[in-house]
C-alpha cells in the first residue's frame, strides 16, 4: 500500500481492480491519532469507471432531488456521450456509508476547435482592432490544447458536479475531500498514459462560496463565464403570466402568437424522434456550430436514449409547416425546475415566423402547466431570454493547472477564451 501526506492528514490507496469497468483505487482520509476513536471519522473514495459499476453505492449517496446525479440520466449519456468524452464517477464514504458523489467528464480541449469567428460574428466592416482582436484570441485558443478534468456536467447549467450528505460532513471538508480526490484521479489516469494537466470545477452558486474560497487557497482560478438564465414561476396559469407583463411586452409576444399561427406545434413520440433524428440533428449542428465558444457536440442518439429512458421527465416539441420540421426544443423536469434543455431551427424562417421567440414562450407555458417553481434557460441568448422574464444568475468555475508556472498565466487565458456577449437585460413586467 503506499501513503501520502497532505497537510496533516494521512492518504492512502491500493489497487483494488485492474478491470475498466469497476473500482480502480479507494483512497483513505484520516485525522491522524493514536485512539480508536478516529475510525469513527474515517472517510475514503472510490473511482469507478461506469455508472453501472458504482451502482448501489452511487445511488445511496445521489440526490433525491437531483435527477441529473441519477443513474438513469448518467447511464443515457455514457452510452450516448459527446465526441470525444469520456466520463469517470466518485463515490466518498464515511466508514462503509456512501456519503457523497461526483460525476468526472474528461474532454479534450484545443481553443481554437471551439470558438467560432464566422464573418457573421465579425461583421464585413469590422474595424482593424476588432479583427486583430479576434486573430489573438485564436492565436492564444491555438497553445491551448490538453485533456481536462472536468468535475460537472458541460451539457447542463448548474450544481450537477458533486453532492454531499451535509448532515455527514461540513461544505468545505467535502470539497477538499473532493480536490484531494480528484488530484489522486489525475494520477492514476497518468499512470495509465492519459496526462490531464487541467482540473475544472464547474458552477458553484454564490451562496456556496465556502467551498469557492478554499479551492482559491489550493491555488485554484475564480473564473465567470456567462450567468444562467433562471425564471421563477409564481403564476397560476399562462393568462396570469401575460397579464403580469407591461404592455409593451405583452403586445410582443401577442405579435410571436400571431406570427406563429401557421406552424403546427407537436409533442414527439419516441416513433416521431426516431423519425425525425436526421431532421433533428441537422437543426441542432446548424444551431451549435454558429455558436460563438462550444465545447460539445452533441451524440445523434442522445436526445432519443433521454425520450426511451426518461419518459415523461423529457418532452421534445416540433414545430412544423406543411410536413416539414421548422424546429424542435427539449425539456427535462427535473423535481420543481424545468430544464430548458437542447433546441435547433431553421435560422431562414426564424425572423418570419419568430420561431426562437415562441419557443421560448411555450416552455415558460410547459413550465407554468407542470407546476414548476423555476425554468432553467441555461447560458446564451441572455437578452431575448430576459424578454420572457429570465434573470442573470451568476455561477462560478474554478480552473488549475497542475504546473504551477502555467496556472499563473491561467487568468490570463481564460480572459481571452471567454465568450462575451453585449447584453441588456430586459424587465417585461409590471412595477
Amino acid at each position: 500500500m503506499k501513503a501520502t501526506i497532505f497537510q496533516g492528514r494521512c492518504f492512502s490507496f491500493a489497487s483494488l481492480n485492474d478491470s475498466p469497468a469497476t473500482m480502480t483505487h479507494a483512497l483513505t482520509l484520516a485525522q491522524p491519532s493514536t485512539s480508536s476513536a478516529s475510525a469513527a471519522e474515517q472517510l475514503r473514495f472510490s473511482f469507478f469507471r461506469s455508472i453501472e459499476a458504482a451502482g448501489r453505492d452511487w445511488d445511496a449517496a445521489a440526490p433525491p432531488h437531483n435527477l441529473f446525479l441519477q443513474r438513469g440520466y448518467l447511464s443515457v449519456l455514457e452510452s450516448n456521450p459527446p465526441l470525444g468524452m469520456r466520463f469517470g464517477y466518485l463515490v466518498f464514504y464515511q466508514n462503509q456509508t456512501p456519503i457523497g458523489v461526483a460525476l468526472c467528464q474528461i474532454k479534450y480541449f484545443k481553443g481554437d476547435d471551439n470558438i467560432n469567428d464566422s464573418e457573421h460574428e465579425v461583421g464585413k466592416e469590422a474595424c482593424f482592432f476588432t479583427g486583430l482582436a479576434k486573430w489573438l484570441k485564436r492565436r492564444v485558443a491555438g497553445m491551448v490544447a490538453a485533456d481536462i478534468l472536468i468535475c460537472g456536467n458541460m451539457l447542463l447549467t448548474g450544481e450537477h458536479g458533486y453532492y454531499f450528505d451535509d448532515q455527514k460532513i461540513s461544505k468545505v471538508k467535502a470539497v477538499e475531500l473532493l480536490e484531494k480526490a480528484l488530484v489522486e484521479v489525475l494520477g492514476q489516469m497518468e499512470r495509465e498514459g492519459v496526462r490531464m494537466p487541467v482540473i475544472l470545477i464547474k458552477d458553484i452558486m454564490p451562496e456556496h462560496q465556502e467551498q469557492g474560497k478554499y479551492l482559491v487557497s489550493q491555488d485554484f482560478i475564480e473564473f465567470e463565464i456567462q450567468p444562467n438564465m433562471v425564471m421563477d414561476l409564481h403564476f397560476r396559469d399562462f393568462n396570469e403570466y401575460l397579464a403580469a407583463m407591461s404592455t409593451k411586452y405583452r403586445t410582443r409576444a401577442k405579435r410571436a402568437f400571431k406570427k406563429a399561427e401557421v406552424i403546427t406545434k407537436t409533442e414527439l413520440t419516441l416513433a416521431d424522434i426516431q423519425r425525425e433524428l436526421p431532421r433533428i440533428y441537422a437543426l441542432y449542428r446548424d444551431i451549435a456550430t454558429n455558436a460563438g465558444f462550444n465545447m460539445v457536440d452533441l451524440n445523434e442518439h442522445y436526445l432519443l436514449a433521454l425520450k426511451r429512458d426518461l419518459g415523461q421527465h423529457f418532452k421534445m416539441f416540433g414545430y412544423y409547416q406543411d410536413g416539414h420540421m421548422l424546429a424542435f426544443y427539449t425539456t427535462i423536469q427535473n423535481g420543481s425546475e424545468l430544464e430548458a434543455h437542447f433546441l435547433g431551427y431553421d435560422k431562414t424562417y426564424n425572423h418570419d415566423l419568430q420561431l426562437y421567440q415562441n419557443i421560448l414562450y411555450d416552455i415558460v407555458r410547459i413550465g407554468i402547466e407542470a407546476g414548476c417553481h423555476q425554468i432553467v434557460f441555461a447560458r446564451t441568448a441572455l437578452e431575448i431570454k430576459s424578454s420572457v422574464g429570465a434573470t442573470a444568475r451568476d455561477l462560478y468555475c474554478y480552473l488549475r493547472h497542475q504546473n504551477s508556472f502555467a496556472n499563473k498565466f491561467a487568468g490570463t487565458v481564460l480572459d481571452y477564451l471567454k465568450p462575451v456577449e453585449q447584453w441588456q437585460a430586459r424587465h417585461p413586467f409590471k412595477e
